[in-house]
This record gives structure tokens, sequence and C-alpha cells, in this order.
């Protein structure tokens, strides 16, 4: 059997914390893992900025509420689904999720906690587990599951690469230029016929 795995913001949803920059005009926190690869690194900025603008979880999720996923996504999770096992694997965290995610049919999420105080006031976050992403490849491949899986950014890199087969989508040049390894498309139409040429099945589109 064959799951497929993709990250979600970027591939999915819009990216959350540029929406969120460009809401409050905050100009740093447009920084993705396209950006920063390091996700401590990332985080441990944001969480500053956060704290120096006086920004809560309540502000943010204000901002989640009016967004939609991408152009077409919502029909490419239901033609994934009726081919295959489908798992989101992101670094985004429940917290933000649950809007978008019903926008989508509510395919499994695997991804991270939020830590709060009483305020709201974003104090800290817990990752599921190191290197989540790849991680969940290995846990899946140990079941003998196949895996194919799709993302767009510095940590979805390790994901794809072990994974039975990876693929780039909607990733910035710089990704793509460093990993060429990887078929990088960037329509949906593209994305489908690169899961059906990754599958060992006879899948059409």
């Amino acid at each position: 059997m064959e799951i497929a795995c993709l990250d979600l913001e970027g591939v999915l949803v819009p990216e959350i914390w540029i929406e969120f920059a460009n809401k409050t005009g905050i100009e740093e926190l447009k920084a993705t893992t396209r950006d920063i690869p390091d996700y401590d690194v990332l985080m441990k900025q944001r969480l500053r900025i956060l704290d120096e603008h006086n920004l809560k979880i309540q502000d943010i999720q204000e901002v989640i509420a009016t967004l939609s996923p991408l152009e077409g996504a919502r029909e490419f999770v239901d033609w994934l689904r009726e081919r295959f096992q489908v798992i989101i694997l992101s670094d985004t965290f429940y917290e933000f999720s649950q809007p978008l995610m019903r926008q989508l049919g509510f395919p499994t999420l695997f991804c991270h906690r939020l830590i709060t105080d009483e305020e709201g006031r974003v104090t800290d976050y817990k990752l599921r587990q190191a290197d989540p992403k790849r991680q969940s490849i290995r846990a899946l491949q140990t079941i003998y599951y196949r895996t194919i899986a799709a993302g767009d950014s510095y940590n979805d890199t390790t994901m794809l690469a072990e994974a039975d087969a990876g693929i780039l989508f909607h990733a910035p040049q710089n990704v793509i230029e460093e990993f060429p390894q990887f078929p990088a498309v960037h329509t949906y139409e593209d994305l489908k016929k690169e899961f059906i040429k990754a599958s060992n099945r006879d899948l059409t589109l």
C-alpha cells in the first residue's frame, strides 16, 4: 500500500506567518523555512518578535480564520485520497490548523503544539519529535507502507530523501537548485502526474 505525505503551508494553504506578517506589517515575520533552514532558529526568532510586539495567539488565529486553501488544493487532496492514503506532515501547530484543515476535508495531520500562558502569550513550542517529517516516513516504512512525499522548503528535504519518492512543489529556485535530485513542479496537474509516475501501481489522472 502507498501513502502520500504532503507538507501543508506553501503546498496546500498559504504560509501562515507570511499572511500574519502582511497583516501586522512586521517584515521579519515573513521568514519561513524557505529562508532559514534551522527550524529552532526560525521559531525562536518568531517568538521573540511576538513578545516584542505584544502579539498573542488570538491575534494569529484571527488572521488564520480569514484564510482559504490555495486555489485547487481541495480538489487535489480529494483526487489524491481516491488513489492513496494521505497524511499531512507539517511544521505548523494544531492551534493554527483547524480552520484550514476543515476546508481541506480534515485529512490526517501530524504537526506540533504551541505553549501559551493564561493571557495567550506564546511562550514556547513543543515539537512532536526531532526531525518529525523524516521520522514519520521511517515509521510508515517499518509497517511496510510505500511513501511518496511532496514539499516546498528546506525542512521538507529530509522527508523527500527518506521517502520512496520525493517531489518538490511550489519550491523557490534556491531549494530547487540545491536539491536537483527531486523533480520540481508548480501546478497541481503536474503534481498529479508526478504522483502517478512515482506510484508502483497503474494509476490514471
